[in-house]
């Protein structure tokens, strides 16, 4: 009998351990599972600490502002939220129907048959995955799911300088959840929309490697510093005709007709299906050389200005193959396109360019200078990822005939030469071009790298914003020298305490150890071929 009651004891013991397990197993589930719904609709934002383990708990925050209605170009739904600024709305599960129902009556309207779910991965390319329409309601509720792989890029598991990285992580699935505002109709795709998409782990955490996710972060920082950013990418690429056959070798020749933009039906379709998914083009022109053309997109606060970026990229491939064309952001003589990031900084309404000197002189404000001083200083590790390959660094040093392993930064007004340009005309009012990215950078790294590199400019040694009164003799600043090669790069950005912790350990040890991994296993002619291939 004892024995009985004591196997009884023990067996109710069990019963109320079990019961009270399920019982936190459910409100954790339930708490990941609200977590990536509010993300998922960028109705909210998820201010997550930047350590390594991704398993690790991660508090959310929501922070609610009033929000409007806009429809910003034809072919889009109504948009509840302001995605330029990053307002953030909690919304109830009747107006989460209403929202769907608008897509889907937006679906229904152009006969829509597939749904591309776009990310970014380390490069700044498209991965996406494409779901029957009719299954559209379904995966907004529970994600996409994609091999952790194709968007990391990982190189062999097996090299020690990624050892960091668990190898199980990496061959597991992460979630792609779309953020509703970016849905479009894709004209140049027939029946098909996409929707841009944030990463999470299957347990509901951002992926630390995530570009986007890197972003949306810095700019967050920015408002918490109160201020906001407006920007907008320039990009070269160039058009090449249908590859030949010559000697063994496949060679693709420019389009020579774009030199006078007598070809005109391809760019006007590209500039026309860009706005169309949101991205207002303010204009376009041919460059230097046949073939070689340059869009410059309208200045737009918030992500956004990465968005269009990422939309170009995209969409200049597919509308070349329409025409026969191959669209490269790599230039036939070797060396890679630009990528200009033009922007400014305003306050938090948008109301007040804090760049502009009002004194009417050719002139940037105190606020303008710590920025620019920022820049400069954290230049040689922006260059790691706004020029990441070794054909990217060949324009910092195409004007010199020295061998040099460093060029000096340069900075100047209304000087094209400069890898900081201060254009104070113009109706857009004072703004600086970075020119140091090249147009194969991934926008979304480049956009967060800025920032960061400004924000620690804006602040004195003890953290503090700067006060009205205080000055900065900008041509009494140590110059700052851009390394040449790829290596030596990587160095300065591993060392480079500031962009560290702002764009996340994890993040810059996988991106190093990436990079060192591609400069061990590829030739200058591997290179030429991966970007004209990968990168089309």
């Amino acid at each position: 009998d004892e024995s009985n009651e004591t196997e009884a004891s023990r067996m109710s013991k069990l019963r109320r351990t079990r019961k009270k397990a399920t019982k936190s197993h459910l409100c954790s589930m339930e708490r990941i599972r609200n977590q990536m719904t509010f993300v998922r609709l960028g109705y909210a934002e998820s201010h997550l600490s930047h350590n390594d383990k991704d398993s690790q708990d991660q508090t959310t925050m929501i922070k609610q502002s009033p929000f409007k209605m806009s429809s910003s170009a034809p072919g889009a739904f109504f948009i509840f939220t302001d995605r330029n600024r990053d307002n953030t709305q909690i919304l109830t599960t009747p107006q989460l129907s209403s929202r769907i129902k608008h897509i889907k009556q937006e679906m229904a309207k152009n006969h829509l048959q597939f749904v591309r779910f776009e990310a970014t991965d380390l490069h700044g390319v498209s991965r996406s995955k494409s779901i029957p329409a009719h299954f559209f309601q379904e995966k907004v509720t529970h994600g996409v799911f994609m091999p952790r792989g194709y968007l990391e890029l990982m190189p062999n598991l097996k090299d020690n300088e990624v050892n960091h990285i668990r190898a199980t992580c990496f061959n597991s699935d992460i979630v792609l959840m779309p953020e509703l505002s970016t849905f479009r109709v894709l004209p140049w795709a027939e029946r098909t929309a996409r929707v841009i998409c944030d990463t999470f782990t299957v347990t509901g955490e951002p992926l630390l490697t995530s570009p986007r996710y890197i972003a949306k972060r810095q700019l967050q920082q920015l408002q918490d510093s109160g201020f906001s950013l407006l920007s907008a990418f320039i990009y070269d690429f160039c058009i090449f005709g249908v590859p030949e056959v010559i000697n063994s070798k496949t060679i693709s020749f420019p389009a020579s007709t774009f030199l006078n933009n007598h070809d005109q039906p391809f760019m006007q379709e590209l500039v026309d299906g860009l706005y169309h998914t949101g991205a207002n083009v303010e204009s376009f022109s041919s460059s230097t050389r046949p073939g070689h053309m340059e869009i410059c997109f309208l200045p737009e606060f918030g992500i956004s200005s990465a968005d269009n970026a990422f939309t170009l990229r995209t969409g200049v491939k597919e509308v070349a193959r329409k025409y026969n064309y191959i669209a490269s952001f790599f230039i036939e003589t070797g060396f890679c396109n630009s990528g200009i990031l033009s922007h400014s900084v305003w306050d938090m309404d948008g109301k007040k360019n804090m760049f502009c000197n009002n004194s009417g002189t050719e002139q940037l404000t105190v606020t303008g200078k710590k920025w620019l001083a920022g820049l400069l200083k954290h230049s040689a590790a922006l260059s790691c990822l706004m020029a990441p390959a070794v054909s990217c660094r060949k324009r910092y040093s195409k004007e010199s005939k020295d061998l040099k392993e460093s060029v000096p930064v340069t900075w100047g007004y209304n000087d094209n030469s400069c890898a900081f340009n201060i254009k104070c005309h113009g109706e857009k009012g004072t703004r600086i071009e970075n020119k140091l990215g090249s147009a194969t950078a991934n926008p979304y790294l480049v956009l967060a790298a800025t920032i960061a590199a400004g924000l620690d400019g804006l602040q004195n040694s003890d953290g503090a914003l700067v006060g009205p009164d205080e000055g900065t003799d900008l041509s009494q600043l140590k110059p700052s020298e851009i390394p040449l090669k790829l290596e030596d790069a990587l160095v300065a950005l591993e060392e480079d305490q500031c962009l560290r912790e702002a764009l996340g350990e994890t993040f810059i040890r996988y991106f190093v150890a990436m990079k060192k991994y591609e400069l061990e296993n590829e030739e200058t002619d591997a290179e030429r071929n991966k970007f004209l291939e990968y990168f089309i």
